[in-house]
């Protein structure tokens, strides 16, 4: 006797969603080569897979994969918002210290911290 199964079955496994694919792979791409762009679609189309998943009633799956886009897609946010953050600072604070007049005491006190 073997203990294989009839007719070739083994154990039934739905399909992915596909928008939950699409979510994680926007999401790997908004923190490589589209840094805002592929986290915003990655967060929509997340949520748009959990919805269609919760919605299938157990024909599709792929909870985690929406799951980790979404995850990704909120990284990607917070950094490029921490990125634009620091590119302000770096751009505004010099204009600040000309308009005051504090630019020499500045470059004086950066030398000596150098």
């Amino acid at each position: 006797m073997t203990d294989q199964t009839p007719y070739g079955g083994g154990a039934y496994s739905p399909p992915n969603s596909s928008m939950a694919l699409v979510s994680l792979i926007a999401g790997i791409l908004g923190l490589t080569i589209f840094p805002f762009l592929g986290s915003i679609v990655a967060l929509i189309t997340g949520s748009m897979a959990k919805t269609e998943i919760a919605n299938s009633r157990g024909a599709l799956s792929g909870e985690g994969l929406a799951k980790a886009g979404i995850i990704l897609g909120w990284v990607g946010v917070g950094l490029s918002v921490c990125g634009l953050c620091i590119a302000a600072i770096a751009i505004l604070l010099p204009m600040l210290l000309v308009a005051l007049g504090l630019s020499q005491e500045f470059g004086m006190l950066l030398l000596a911290v150098i």
